[in-house]
């Protein structure tokens, strides 16, 4: 599982006295327990392995929000600390889809789900979603779904 991987590199990192991977990776797990917590609350079980993706893809997200408002408020050094969060977080999502795939995948689900309008969206984008977890950018797919559909 990812997390095994995840708490094992937090062993790892110790011992290289690695501070900043460390850190961060102390703070994924945070995350991740924080996420469990709140699921187990809604009588739901653990978060898997599909679900831990989808949470470090959250928290790049969230990284690249404020290395543009660090650079944007002259914080460089800011900037580059959120980078090389983002950088060890990256290395734990698989690799992600070339622009070229995510098209060719959305005209397979499009196909798959036999969607002919704007309606079947959400059809499409679950079908995405089940099969290409953590390999591709869902908002930039959603606007290609919508423009695949659209016209």
């Amino acid at each position: 599982m990812l997390r095994d991987d995840i708490n094992a590199h937090v062993k790892e990192a110790m011992k290289a006295r690695d501070e900043r991977r460390l850190s961060t990776l102390r703070m994924v797990n945070s995350t991740i327990k924080n996420a469990d917590i709140e699921a187990r609350g809604q009588g739901k079980p653990p978060l898997g392995d599909a679900e831990v993706l989808s949470l470090l893809q959250k928290m790049i997200k969230q990284r690249q929000e404020s290395v543009a408002l660090y650079e944007k408020g002259g914080r460089e050094e800011l900037a580059a600390q959120e980078r090389a969060e983002i950088a060890v977080i990256e290395g734990y999502l698989p690799q992600q889809m070339s622009d070229d795939e995510v098209k060719a995948a959305i005209a397979a689900a499009i196909a798959e789900t036999g969607a002919a309008g704007m309606k079947d969206m959400g059809k499409v984008i679950g079908v995405l979603r089940g099969q290409y977890a953590g390999r591709m950018d869902f908002g930039k797919a959603s606007a290609l779904v919508k423009a695949a559909l659209a016209g």
